[in-house]
């Protein structure tokens, strides 16, 4: 098995998960209870999330676990419904669709959901953020790391361009969906201290399904009702097996984390270059192949990085993605077609942001590499797709 769908789904740390699953298990009483042992599990789960602020570096009490990023995603967005009157918010236009469909439940509710447009590179610049505000605009949720074509976003410079817009008036809550950020980019680029709100998943990075992180800087009222757990904003009895989990696989995920970054860009470079040497295949988008960005002078100047190493977008002319998804999974390879979150859809919403034509959009496959992924996995992947695209032609 050649496993080439880590964005959808990390493969688990199952040691760290099986440990803290035995951890958890001992201590099994309710972590709202108010007797010895309920406060044995209170005392456990509160470790986990120190633990995990200690990776982020942040404050414990700034952290909410929840069942995973959508969930997180729709509180902060869901919070606005709670304001005594409805205004505006900003979304982008290659959003996940936990964030774009829950901002199509504000609009029914009568909220103005504007849309900072993306550059052809998938990259969402401050100016296209304030360009779109409006004086009612509580609210903007812009991505960390596109999930589809791994474009990292400037996410620190438009917090502060937000900032200084604001200045003196109304201040703009800022979310930022961080599922393929926190674990994938250095804990020093994610921006974490410049945004409001950040959300992850556990099963992104090697921990298990079900369980993830709210970060809020600042306290508010989700709306969301049910119990005071959480400090009132995520009401339900907490995950404490998947807490524990989650804090061990995020020590585990940043221990030597700069060997394994520098290791996935070299994997990355690699396949980008065979894979842009056959005439059938294009790479999405085009400034990728372009080691120095001279195709994307904005892009390289808003961030540091570009484009995660983890993600890659090709498109293979004459094979359509579900066509090539299955002939690779019959040789056992796994990729995917598109986000795992929308993959029953059509239609690519976040390749049209990016100006991609149907007929490459409709050819689009994404290839996500982790930190076991080895070379010679992608150069028997180079080789099938290379055969499959030969049949077809």
């Amino acid at each position: 098995m050649i496993y080439l769908d880590w964005a959808a789904s990390a493969i688990p740390y199952a040691d760290e998960i099986e440990a803290a699953y035995r951890e958890a298990t001992a201590v099994f009483a309710n972590p709202s209870a108010q007797h010895r042992f309920g406060k044995d599990a209170r005392a456990m789960l509160e470790n986990a999330r120190s633990r995990c602020a200690a990776v982020l570096g942040v404050s414990p009490e700034t952290l909410y676990f929840t069942s995973g990023a959508s969930e997180s995603n729709s509180l902060v967005l869901l919070s606005l419904l709670t304001r005594p009157s409805a205004g505006s918010l900003v979304i982008s236009t290659i959003e996940h669709p936990s964030v774009r469909e829950q901002a199509a439940v504000l609009e029914h509710c009568g909220w103005a959901v504007l849309t900072a447009p993306s550059d052809k590179n998938g990259c969402i610049t401050p100016d296209a953020v304030l360009h779109t505000l409006r004086a009612d605009t509580m609210l903007v949720a812009i991505m960390g790391v596109n999930n589809e074509v791994g474009s990292v976003q400037p996410v620190r410079e438009i917090a502060r361009a937000l900032k200084a817009h604001t200045a003196g008036k109304r201040p703009v809550h800022f979310h930022a969906d961080m599922v393929q950020s926190i674990g994938k980019l250095p804990i020093a680029e994610l921006g974490l201290a410049d945004v409001d709100s950040a959300s992850m998943s556990a099963h992104k990075i090697g921990g298990p399904r079900g369980i993830g992180l709210l970060y809020l800087k600042q306290p508010f009222s989700s709306g969301i009702r049910g119990g005071s757990q959480e400090h009132n904003i995520r009401p339900g009895t907490e995950n404490l097996a998947g807490a524990c989990a989650l804090a061990r696989c995020l020590e585990k995920t940043y221990t030597d984390f700069e060997q394994k970054f520098e290791r996935a860009g070299e994997l990355s470079r690699f396949l980008i270059e065979a894979l842009h040497r056959l005439p059938e295949c294009s790479v999405i988008p085009t400034a990728r192949i372009s080691a120095d960005m001279a195709e994307a002078p904005a892009l390289a100047e808003a961030s540091p990085r570009a484009f995660s190493p983890w993600i890659i977008q090709v498109s293979f002319k004459n094979v359509p993605a579900e066509i090539m998804t299955r002939c690779l999974s019959d040789r056992g390879i796994f990729v995917s077609a598109g986000s795992a979150c929308s993959s029953k859809k059509k239609n690519r919403p976040i390749l049209a942001a990016l100006s991609v034509s149907p007929e490459i959009a409709q050819n689009a496959i994404r290839i996500s590499i982790g930190h076991s992924t080895e070379k010679s996995d992608l150069e028997q992947l180079i080789a099938a797709v290379t055969e499959i695209v030969k049949d077809f032609n």
